[in-house]
């Protein structure tokens, strides 16, 4: 795989891109949130490494930028902030997985292949249509009759699920399997606070398909998408 590491400490940073380079991949650093942010418009890759805290931006900052220009590239942040508090704002952020420092290289390899193949068999490269409601993923982009809305990457993973699936009921369990990855339930609110944003974006498109059936899941309606 091709990876982008971003990290300001120059001896951990080319401690991580010797570590991803053993195990087969190439791997080129950023020291900076802007150079990251202009290595990536150059040319894709398969996963970012990001640290949270830069000299220039924060790794919550690039996270945004990113996914607000419509890159799609799985993101582990790593950080020495490895409360509860900060794992679940750099998730809701957008990174698909948070590892706190120190860190034990296996592990962050491990986590990097693991984000990058939940990436490619999520199928998230198809347009998705139901009745009027289109999933455009060139840019994150949800559409209802004409008007549109950039989705950050929760936003969009939930409602492609959702779309997939679209008048079946989805569980709680479902969604934090099948857009976090997560086997286990985790004690916080996640997937109902991304769900709220979700709906009210929705919302603001005139378009609100998503039905919350209390202690079940949820239900995307087509017949309100018409």
């Amino acid at each position: 795989m091709q990876l982008l590491v971003v990290e300001d400490d120059p001896i951990i940073g080319e401690q991580i891109v010797a570590g991803l380079t053993r195990v087969g991949h190439a791997a080129r650093l950023a020291t900076t949130g802007s150079e990251a942010i202009r290595l990536l418009r150059e040319e894709a890759c398969d996963a970012m490494v990001l640290d949270r805290m830069l000299p220039d931006i924060t790794g919550l900052s690039v996270i945004d930028h990113v996914r607000r220009e419509g890159h799609a590239t799985p993101i582990l942040m790593l950080s020495a902030l490895g409360s509860v508090k900060d794992r679940i704002e750099g998730l809701e952020t957008g990174a698909d997985d948070y590892l706190a420092k120190p860190f034990d290289m296996d592990e962050l390899a491990a986590r990097v292949a693991s984000i990058a193949r939940r990436r490619g068999g999520r199928s998230e490269s198809a347009r998705l249509q139901v009745g009027r409601l289109h999933l455009d993923p060139s840019g994150h982009q949800a559409w209802f009759r004409d008007a549109s809305i950039v989705l950050n990457r929760k936003q969009y993973s939930l409602l492609a699920h959702l779309m997939r699936n679209a008048d079946r009921l989805i569980t709680r369990s479902m969604l934090l399997e099948g857009v976090w990855g997560y086997s286990f339930a985790p004690t916080t609110n996640i997937v109902e606070s991304n769900m709220s944003r979700l709906r009210t974006a929705l919302i603001g498109l005139g378009c609100d398909p998503i039905e919350t059936q209390r202690g079940a899941g949820y239900v995307l309606r087509s017949e309100r998408c018409a």
